[in-house]
């Protein structure tokens, strides 16, 4: 059975919301568990949620798809308003909030895509880079993981 949500409604109810926003309602249920997301209930304690709420499901899926973590977007979440629908600057100051976090995952990110081929000091210990760019495992001493992306990189750095 497929549900609606009108451009009318100020109010969806979960499948309504879930379908809209191409998630599950137990998706809804969780975001709202985690205080991402706030519904009223009705008098037959069914949930319904605000318009603007489908925004806000928008902005939790694109984050999540970036891989930022759920008390990032909580806090995130947390300037906006929760007594009106929230404007473009609200939603600027969100985007403020997060630019040099996700300026430096884009930097680890471009890092990654262009070395990958090469050893990034997993102590993988390839025969023809290794032994140049980590001798004798010296990254591991570091501690676990891929040492090299844990530490940012020069221009110049190859």
């Amino acid at each position: 059975m497929s549900t609606h949500l009108s451009w009318q409604a100020k109010e969806a109810t979960v499948g309504e919301l879930a379908e809209r926003a191409g998630v599950a309602t137990s998706a809804l249920r969780f975001y709202e568990r985690e205080g991402l997301i706030h519904s009223r209930r009705t008098s037959g304690n069914q949930r319904r949620y605000s318009r603007d709420t489908l925004r806000r499901v928008a902005f939790i899926r694109a984050s999540q798809r970036l891989g930022m973590p759920l008390a990032a977007i909580r806090s995130a979440l947390a300037l906006l308003p929760d007594n009106r629908t929230p404007t473009r600057e609200d939603w600027a100051r969100v985007s403020e909030c997060w630019r040099e976090d996700l300026n430096q995952r884009i930097k680890l990110m471009t890092q990654l895509r262009d070395h990958l081929t090469e050893c990034i000091g997993c102590g993988c210990l390839s025969l023809s880079h290794c032994a140049l760019a980590n001798p004798y495992d010296k990254l591991g001493e570091e501690g676990p993981g891929a040492r090299s992306l844990a530490r940012p990189r020069c221009d110049g750095d190859d």
